[in-house]
């Protein structure tokens, strides 16, 4: 396959995934809204989200004060904003033009139908009357992509470069998610080792069942453990189970399986490394990462998963110009 060619599905496939995961972080916020919280703490989530995207400094340019709406307007259709939903779409849609042969008819209208009902929904500005169901159409969309994806295309190397943009994109997010709820988790949520657990309160239930939906995992949550919502098994959960569609080491494990796929001579030392982080979650232990720390394991693991992405586009995409 032409590298450029490989290089347009990956970054489709990204940025398909990019904005889901901007709706569903938007989504709990402004959910969290409705909660009884004094302005100290919602300017905090707000600011948390845009520490998650790394668009806080950016925000600042155009912004004098983090308030919900103007957050919502930057995050969703601002065009002083580069990686809002908006640009992500049109993101996704221009890199599925540009391979269009390489696409099933099925793909293609569904990518591009999506950058169009999006800029319909958004022109008028009614979604600000009701930011939920602008997410939940984006959510949808997102799925819809990766359905007919895997429904009606040959699982040849075009398939499995998709794979490995959405699963990469994912895992980056996920562990930008858990990093920054954690440091934002309310006070005395998370004993010590030598403590005893407390019964959660009210609060606590709000904070960690936000971070569960945020990630459709407040269902399988109440499944797998069937007890109250503890931040300890949040994390396994999130971090460590293989059967979490959303979990780091589910994204890594598809990250491994689809890199396999496409390996080529040059590519051994990314997938050694792909193969190593796998590893590392496979045989963890969420008492060993939170006695080590928690934030530290998360920023090492996001230096790596950028370090995967820099060397997939030296091994297989088009070259990026410094």
């Amino acid at each position: 396959m032409l590298s450029r060619t490989a290089d347009h599905l990956y970054w489709m496939a990204r940025y398909m995934e990019r904005a889901e995961n901007i709706a569903r972080m938007l989504d709990v916020q402004h959910q969290a809204r409705l909660l009884p919280q004094s302005p100290q703490q919602a300017r905090r989530g707000w600011e948390a989200l845009l520490g998650i995207c790394a668009l806080g400094a950016e925000y600042r340019r155009h912004h004098a004060q983090v308030e919900g709406a103007a957050v919502l307007e930057f995050m969703v259709v601002d065009a002083n904003n580069p990686f809002n939903i908006a640009s992500c779409l049109r993101a996704a849609r221009e890199n599925a033009r540009a391979v269009r042969g390489a696409l099933t008819t099925e793909v293609w209208e569904t990518v591009n139908q999506s950058w169009l009902e999006f800029g319909r929904l958004s022109a008028g500005g009614q979604w600000r009357s009701d930011p939920t169901a602008l997410f939940e159409w984006v959510k949808l969309r997102s799925h819809l992509s990766r359905g007919v994806t895997t429904g009606t295309m040959l699982q040849d190397e075009a398939y499995h470069f998709l794979r490995i943009g959405t699963f990469l994109e994912r895992a980056d997010n996920t562990a930008r998610l858990l990093d920054v709820s954690f440091r934002e988790e309310p006070a005395g949520t998370a004993p010590q080792l030598h403590e005893a657990p407390r019964a959660p309160g009210r609060q606590d239930f709000y904070h960690w069942s936000a971070i569960l939906r945020s990630m459709s995992g407040f269902e399988v949550y109440r499944r797998v453990y069937r007890d109250v919502i503890e931040p300890e098994k949040v994390l396994e959960l999130l971090m460590l189970r293989r059967d979490m569609p959303r979990s780091l080491s589910a994204c890594v494990g598809e990250l491994v399986r689809n890199l396999e796929r496409v390996a080529s001579e040059q590519s051994g030392e990314t997938l050694r490394r792909a193969g190593r982080l796998q590893a590392d979650l496979a045989f963890g232990r969420i008492d060993e990462i939170r006695a080590t720390g928690l934030h530290a394991y998360l920023s090492h693991f996001l230096e790596r998963i950028n370090d995967l992405g820099v060397r997939i586009g030296r091994d297989f995409l088009v070259p990026v110009t410094p």
